[in-house]
């Protein structure tokens, strides 16, 4: 999952996000950001239980944020998403070849674009994949 910075920069660039089951997002500027949130059917916790760990299962959940406008949150695209979306918008303007390399010292995503090579390094892949697609989002 991609850092909670670089999925405000892509937010901000004008990624859209139509929520779905099992997507991650934060809640910025709530003193929640440090948090992530998946959007799911049933709400599952961990929790202790005569000191052994547990997965409880809770049938509604009651806190001070009963619900948000989804204008308000800050998705946080798994590898899949923002691969996705980067071939989605890499498509749309003629470009047929996205590359993932690795290597020890991490990742490099790569395409050709109107004959100029792109090539963005970041550890993990996915990171590598929101930089190039950010950059694509504010051409």
């Amino acid at each position: 999952m991609i850092s909670l910075e670089l999925a405000h920069q892509l937010k901000g660039a004008g990624l859209h996000w139509q929520p779905a089951l099992n997507d991650f997002f934060a809640i910025p500027d709530r003193g929640m950001d440090e948090l992530v949130f998946v959007i799911s059917d049933l709400l599952a916790t961990l929790e202790t239980l005569h000191s052994q760990e547990i997965v409880a299962f809770q049938g509604a959940s009651e806190w001070a944020l009963d619900d948000l406008a989804t204008g308000e949150l800050v998705w946080l695209p798994r590898e899949d998403q923002v691969r996705q979306a980067l071939e989605a918008a890499l498509w749309d303007r003629g470009c047929q070849a996205l590359r993932l390399d690795s290597d020890p010292e991490g990742d490099r995503c790569s395409f050709e674009l109107q004959n100029q090579a792109f090539t963005f390094r970041a550890v993990p892949a996915d990171e590598a994949y929101a930089d190039a697609l950010l950059h694509l989002l504010k051409l």
